[in-house]
């Protein structure tokens, strides 16, 4: 296997596109990750559309999506439609492969920024897995999913492995291993970044994902709390592991950094951002790339039901849960509640009131 393709998750926004020029113009960008449903609904810029295309017709792009919603327990048209939108997108230009995230995110009115994880339980797994089916039967190319970055609970973080684990095996599908993602959980829930790190099934991983993010303050006294707003420089601690985690993922092909379009105004900003991708550069050339063999995807035959599977007590539950958190239900009222499918006894106080943050943060009406 040669070294991986170092690239970059596409922005829309101007500031972002004059602060990677630089590494457009020296063709320093091997592969593009690009958000294809983030634009679903508006006008694709004309230098936008190019570049894209460029990077299609060179088989270098990528695809990662964010509003399906793996999880939900309720099958909707907005499902329904994202799929039929893919199906037109990977007819007009080739993706070498699509992604999407773990997490539920879609009940009744709510449209939340972030999926909220779901506990593994057979019933929540075999809801993936139908949505999954769905989404490769939709495409003639792998598909996987992100780990998440929030966590109600240590169980979710020690969990999330094993369950993208099972939920993948039947599509032949792979991870994107999220490193911030997985600092946002080592920080939050104060376990060694390696220890969470050898949870996940290494050999699946096909794409990693370095980013920054922020600090919370804690409401309870605790140390602050890392959020992945995907908004500042990639922390030193994921550099460290960087180098031995490359080498650890034997399948690994693609190495993106994300950074959010609008948090690139600065030139020090800019230059920090440089930087960033530099360093990356430099440890994938450091690194250990013996020949290993390639691995072939053929897309499996799954047998489809013929209606998509539905829980109407998770899908409750689900809908139940998303309420509370944006109605500011006091987290100690939330934890003592009764569900058959969230573990809420065992859930972090402080994690309760940044998932009800985060949904305030988009649903602000």
């Amino acid at each position: 296997m040669s070294k991986p393709l170092l690239g970059i998750s596409m922005m829309a926004e101007a500031e972002f596109v004059s602060a990677v020029l630089p590494l457009l113009q020296d063709n320093s960008v091997d592969v593009l990750e690009w958000s294809f449903d983030t634009l679903y609904h508006a006008h694709e810029p004309d230098w936008l559309r190019d570049l894209l295309n460029f990077y299609s017709e060179n088989e270098r792009l990528i695809g990662h999506g964010v509003y399906y919603s793996l999880l939900d327990a309720r099958w909707t048209e907005r499902q329904e439609e994202w799929l039929k939108k893919l199906k037109e997108e990977v007819a007009l230009r080739k993706y070498n492969h699509i992604t999407e995230h773990f997490g539920f995110m879609n009940t009744e009115n709510f449209h939340q920024g972030v999926p909220l994880p779901v506990s593994l339980h057979h019933k929540t797994l075999e809801i993936g897995k139908d949505r999954l089916y769905r989404l490769q039967e939709a495409v003639n190319i792998p598909v996987g999913i992100e780990n998440l970055a929030f966590s109600f609970s240590i169980d979710d973080v020690k969990e999330q492995g094993v369950f993208l684990d099972k939920l993948i095996e039947d599509t032949d599908g792979f991870l994107i291993l999220d490193l911030h993602n997985i600092y946002c959980q080592s920080c939050n829930f104060n376990v060694e970044l390696r220890e969470i790190i050898d949870l996940y099934p290494l050999n699946k991983v096909k794409e990693i994902h370095l980013s920054g993010g922020s600090w919370q303050d804690s409401v309870y006294g605790k140390k602050p709390l890392r959020r992945d707003t995907h908004d500042d420089v990639i922390p030193k601690e994921i550099f460290s592991v960087l180098s031995s985690v490359l080498t650890q993922c034997q399948n690994l092909e693609y190495v993106i950094i994300e950074r959010l379009g609008h948090t690139l105004k600065t030139e020090r900003q800019k230059n920090d951002f440089l930087t960033d991708f530099n360093q990356v550069k430099i440890i994938i050339e450091a690194s250990d790339w013996k020949q290993r063999d390639e691995k072939s995807w053929n897309k499996k035959e799954i047998k489809l039901s013929e209606k998509p599977l539905e829980d109407l007590v998770l899908f409750e539950e689900q809908s139940r849960l998303t309420k509370l958190l944006f109605d500011n239900v006091e987290a100690k009222v939330i934890k003592d509640l009764d569900f058959h499918y969230f573990k809420t006894e065992n859930w972090d106080l402080e994690m309760i009131l940044t998932a009800q943050n985060i949904i305030k943060k988009w649903n602000p009406y």
